[in-house]
């Protein structure tokens, strides 16, 4: 190639960061900076300038939709050629590829299996049962999930730290470990993390190899440098010496995966990783009005570990930012729906629009709003909320609770959780039932009472029949939101997802008190199976043009003209069980995560903060979210909407729906409503405290025996405190402790 005017569509900065290459490079890229355009421009410059040849560049992103991408956009500048990069791809694909070629050094061979998660998960748990470890409490999944970290860190079995191997599954973590990694090499197999590891072991272990691959790539480009973990940083600081030709392209005010092993020093300390390194930032933006990327400049500043930018756009200043209070999540709901239908009304698209939540939970009551109005939707990164596993099994119990004849439900949960009832004792049901002509429930009755089925699967099924018999009788004394209550933690459904340590555990939690919460808004429990069941049925309309429903992390590397941020109220978003877990370093994240989503905003962006949510079953107040008070009036709308504080369905049920009208947050929401602007003087803030002073009302506080929970009231030195999990309890205040002390 010896054109190059493809420069010539780039900026300054962009241009900049295309031309600098050799060396070490820092492409500090923004939101909406075109870097994508950067890193393919800068891998048709090096092969025009004749710095290499395409084989001999590496080029790594995080995922395949962007490995495919890039490969597409530079098939584009560089025609044909595009066939003959073989070393464009993500970690995964590129390590598996260098593994392959070398796969004897680390006991494998080169056609060794990969395995899904369905497979590594069978095989802890032969591992677990054969050391004797308590299954329900250290779960597979918690298992894979430790080890997937102890990989991600860049630690072999042999490498894991006493306290690291010491402090889980009842002291044998390193020892599951070791049998885990020995199995895998026994079956010629390994899992994801694997593949980076294995390759990272070769390199440090076998000079020659690390040498054949420094003579391979004479440049390096790396995509999202701010979401590697340690294990990706070691390699790529490996692969680097060879030519000290690496170029990576990331924003430190991005890095919003450390749950799962990301780890933004690796982006903040570059410089001095790579002595003389260049730093170019992109700072101009191509997709936000000038109001939207003021508030998220603003916002962000409050981080300290960041390296500092400030996006800019030559785009005129457009509408400002827009705060709105609310009375409750359903006012919430229906004043968001109401902005998009306003959007749709001047010949939008509902393609336009987003609803970006911090937690799943959320989605149920905008999914709610869209069904009723007949607006049409998608989830985007995962189920719709009825569609959850979760879900599914809740109402499946509340179906046999209503109906013993209904054998789909009964099959689904006779097992769920564990009672020892295998499928060869549900085939012997099925049998029985088609042979009899009656319920699967029916037959269970009649089996119990023979020797068809034996030990734990007959104790198993007789347990949980008198469990439903006496669930029935509670039906017809107790609220159904309740009884929901009742059956999911009698039965153990529960605490199977207490117990499980699966990153996907705490969400689910949350989920089925979110279901609990959506049930007691209806008079009867077959009033609301009628109305999932009409839910799960309703056509939403036009596939292609629908509404986009997703968490903020999902929402990464996305854009929209409208974008709807609900839930900004404290506990919510900042999520306090991340505060309580890592602390400071959470709360840059969490606000990092609030940039990302006003960064999705093309031209419009609303936030919502309630006066009250319905938590647990109980209606409380909540403050709006610290964030709301980071935000700069100048570039922000604020103002309650009272048209919903008072919305009908509060309007003649104060006492009985438990809702506090004098309380801070209400108090609080009032101020905004008269003042319009995006925060209120800290009285707001004040709140009845304990006689020490040490604690206030919906303080977070922490218990050595019930754990982590929140004060709902105060009386002399007591307190009633919602814990997590051990529910509502009345203590001594002298028995708290504060999570910041710990």
């Amino acid at each position: 190639m010896s054109n190059t005017g493809y420069l010539d569509a780039l900026n300054a900065p962009q241009r900049e960061a295309v031309e600098a290459l050799d060396g070490p490079l820092l492409i500090l890229a923004g939101a909406g900076t075109g870097k994508t355009r950067v890193l393919t421009t800068r891998f048709a410059h090096l092969l025009a300038m004749g710095k290499a040849r395409p084989w001999e560049i590496l080029c790594v992103t995080f995922t395949n939709k962007a490995a495919r991408e890039m490969r597409q956009r530079v098939a584009k500048l560089i025609g044909d050629e595009v066939e003959g990069i073989p070393w464009l791809g993500t970690f995964h694909s590129i390590s598996a590829k260098i593994l392959r070629k070398h796969a004897e050094l680390v006991g494998l061979k080169s056609a060794f299996t990969i395995l899904d998660t369905d497979d590594q998960l069978r095989l802890l748990k032969q591992i677990i049962i054969s050391l004797e470890i308590d299954v329900k409490r250290w779960t597979p999944r918690h298992i894979a999930s430790l080890i997937d970290g102890w990989k991600n860190r860049g630690l072999g079995a042999d490498k894991i730290s006493q306290s690291d191997g010491w402090g889980f599954a009842d002291g044998k973590g390193a020892q599951v470990y070791q049998l885990y990694q020995q199995r895998l090499q026994a079956l010629n197999a390994v899992d994801f993390g694997d593949l980076l590891l294995h390759t990272l072991q070769i390199f440090i272990k076998y000079p020659d190899v690390l040498a054949e691959y420094h003579r391979k790539f004479r440049y390096l480009l790396v995509d999202e440098y701010q979401d590697t973990n340690v294990c990706q940083y070691l390699w790529l600081r490996l692969l680097a010496r060879g030519s000290n030709n690496l170029c990576v392209v990331g924003d430190d005010d991005q890095s919003i995966y450390g749950w799962r092993g990301a780890e933004v020093d690796n982006i903040l300390r570059f410089e001095s990783d790579f002595p003389g390194a260049k730093v170019v930032k992109l700072e101009q933006n191509y997709r936000s009005t000038a109001h939207i990327l003021a508030t998220a400049a603003k916002l962000i500043t409050a981080n300290q570990d960041r390296l500092g930018k400030t996006l800019w756009t030559d785009e005129d200043g457009g509408e400002k930012v827009k705060v709105f209070g609310v009375w409750d999540g359903e006012a919430e709901a229906i004043a968001a729906v109401e902005e998009i239908e306003n959007w749709y009304s001047k010949s939008n698209s509902y393609e336009d629009c987003a609803v970006l939540v911090r937690a799943s939970r959320q989605m149920r009551a905008f999914e709610e709003r869209f069904i009723s109005l007949g607006l049409p939707y998608r989830v985007v990164g995962g189920p719709r909320f009825f569609e959850r596993l979760e879900i599914r099994d809740a109402h499946a119990y509340m179906r046999c609770v209503m109906s013993d004849a209904d054998d789909l439900a009964f099959e689904r949960i006779i097992n769920t959780p564990k009672r020892g009832i295998g499928a060869a004792s549900v085939q012997k049901l099925q049998t029985l039932a088609r042979t009899m002509e009656m319920s699967l429930m029916s037959a269970a009755r009649r089996i119990i009472e023979t020797d068809e089925i034996g030990g734990k699967a007959r104790n198993g099924i007789r347990t949980l029949l008198k469990d439903f018999e006496h669930w029935r009788q509670m039906a017809t004394m107790t609220d159904h939101d309740r009884l929901a209550e009742l059956v999911l933690d009698e039965s153990g459904y529960t605490a199977m997802w207490q117990n499980d340590k699966s990153p996907q555990a705490e969400g689910r939690l949350e989920n089925l008190k979110e279901l609990v919460q959506a049930m007691g808004e209806f008079d009867t429990l077959p009033e609301y199976l009628e109305h999932v069941a009409l839910v799960s049925e309703r056509d939403t309309g036009n596939e292609d043009d629908q509404i986009s429903l997703m968490t903020l992390h999902a929402a990464k590397g996305l854009e929209f003209p409208l974008v709807i941020l609900p839930g900004w109220e404290e506990n919510t978003f900042p999520s306090q069980r991340s505060l309580d877990e890592t602390g400071n370093k959470a709360l840059e994240e969490e606000r990092r995560l609030a940039y990302v989503g006003l960064t999705r905003a093309k031209q419009q962006a609303i936030i919502y903060f309630a006066a009250n949510r319905q938590i647990y079953g109980s209606w409380q107040a909540v403050l709006p979210s610290r964030f709301v008070d980071e935000l700069p009036p100048e570039h922000v709308e604020a103002r309650a909407e009272t048209g919903y504080y008072g919305h009908q369905a509060r309007t003649n049920t104060d006492s009985d729906s438990g809702a506090n009208y004098d309380t801070p947050g209400w108090r609080r929401f009032q101020a905004l409503k008269s003042s319009a602007k995006p925060y209120i003087e800290g009285t707001a803030r004040a709140k009845p405290k304990s006689a020490d002073g040490k604690f206030a009302l919906n303080q977070r506080v922490f218990h050595d025996k019930f754990g982590y929970g929140r004060i709902n009231s105060i009386d002399g030195d007591k307190a009633e405190v919602s814990f997590d999990k051990a529910g509502t309890k009345k203590l001594m205040i002298s028995f708290l402790k504060n999570p910041d002390d710990l």
